[in-house]
């Protein structure tokens, strides 16, 4: 069974996108009634991954046949098969996390698990400038609002538990690393651990001089 703080946490990233318009009051059945939302979003991004998936498998597919023995026709229509084939393994991916919804909302009812959930999603409300004042110092070649919603909302989430939660540090970017691999794209954990870590690094002057 999942930890309290890692499933709090996954709670809190399906549920960031819906937070009402005063998260710093949201209470128990708000914050259901804000995952059962987030769930809905998510079956419904799965619906469209997979039929995305399912057309460029069937457009590699006839590229395939259409190439007969010409090379270079025949190279392209490989190149669409293969990077069909990725697509339909991220879908799948993310079909497997949407059958894991169930039990993610049975253990949202226990205390701790929403106690912990509430605390992160205010958190992030209620410090949301600062907190992306430091992402942004910490981006390189990247705009914070041009990033996908999914990795933003990991990195959120991580520094508001890092820097208003005092989690440690250490804890804070692997909890974040493993959102990443569940939830974004095959670099997106990657990604995520270096501008953690960047915030890390920028805060350290900081914390001397305390």
């Amino acid at each position: 069974m999942k930890k309290a703080r890692e499933t709090a946490r996954e709670v809190a990233l399906l549920g960031i996108s819906q937070l009402p318009a005063n998260p710093e009051k949201l209470q128990v059945q708000q914050l259901q009634d804000v995952v059962l939302a987030a769930v809905r979003t998510l079956a419904g991004e799965v619906e469209d991954a997979l039929e995305t998936a399912v057309g460029e498998l069937q457009r590699g597919s006839d590229r395939l046949l259409a190439s007969e023995i010409r090379a270079p026709d025949l190279q392209s229509a490989r190149t669409m098969v293969r990077e069909a084939v990725e697509l339909t393994e991220a879908a799948i991916n993310r079909l497997g996390i949407a059958l894991e919804i169930p039990e993610i909302i049975h253990l949202a009812n226990q205390e701790d698990v929403r106690t912990y959930s509430l605390e992160i999603l205010q958190t992030v409300s209620a410090n949301r400038v600062a907190i992306d004042e430091l992402l942004s110092g910490a981006l390189v070649d990247w705009q914070l609002d041009r990033l996908p919603r999914i990795d933003r909302d990991i990195l959120r989430i991580a520094v508001a538990e890092i820097v208003f939660l005092d989690v440690p540090e250490q804890v804070g970017i692997n909890e974040a690393i493993e959102l990443a691999k569940r939830y974004s794209g095959d670099e997106g954990h990657r990604f995520i651990n270096g501008v953690l870590r960047r915030v890390v690094e920028k805060r350290k002057p900081q914390s001397s001089l305390a």
